[in-house]
């Protein structure tokens, strides 16, 4: 199996829906049974613990690592670095179906680019690789280059059969 054929990043402008739409994927793909995770790029350092929380405090004051844990579920917070490659293969660790990236636009791996508005295709051409597909509203199908797929990105059903289709095709 290549390192990256259940990865599907999704990549776009601030506000394209990359979120929204990776959140409704997970939803759809939960419902059928499916595991997925999630990685998120942040590429400006902003994502914190919730300011006063005491999770924050313990890193904050220094801590390396803070972990809440509750009955059905745990946070871990480390202050540690590590790259896309890295953070797959610890979630292949733990059996995921489906890994969804949000960001990282240049990563190795399967890429959507997201486009809500005509202006944000121009994401297609800062690109050093083509994304595998564009989604969208199908109003702007025609901005997709005619070699990639255009995919309606309100569809969840059509785009989730897609990307399990892409998955089982890279081996998954």
């Amino acid at each position: 199996m290549n390192s990256m054929s259940n990865v599907i990043g999704f990549i776009g402008f601030s506000n394209s829906g990359k979120t929204t739409l990776i959140a409704r994927l997970v939803e759809y793909f939960a419902q059928e049974g499916v595991r997925s995770a999630v990685i998120k790029h942040d590429a400006h350092g902003h994502y914190k613990e919730a300011e006063g929380s005491d999770s924050s405090k313990y890193i904050n004051a220094g801590a390396s690592a803070a972990v809440v844990v509750s009955p059905e579920s745990y946070v871990m917070f480390r202050r540690e670095a590590k790259n896309l490659e890295q953070m797959v293969s610890l979630l292949r660790e733990q059996d995921y179906d489906l890994i969804f990236v949000e960001g990282f636009k240049h990563g190795r791996h399967d890429r959507i680019a997201l486009i809500r508005e005509a202006e944000q295709a121009s994401i297609l051409h800062d690109l050093q690789d083509p994304p595998i597909a564009v989604a969208g509203p199908p109003e702007l199908a025609h901005l997709a280059p005619a070699h990639i797929p255009f995919l309606d990105m309100n569809d969840i059903g059509a785009l989730a059969k897609w990307i399990l289709a892409r998955t089982a095709a890279n081996g998954v």
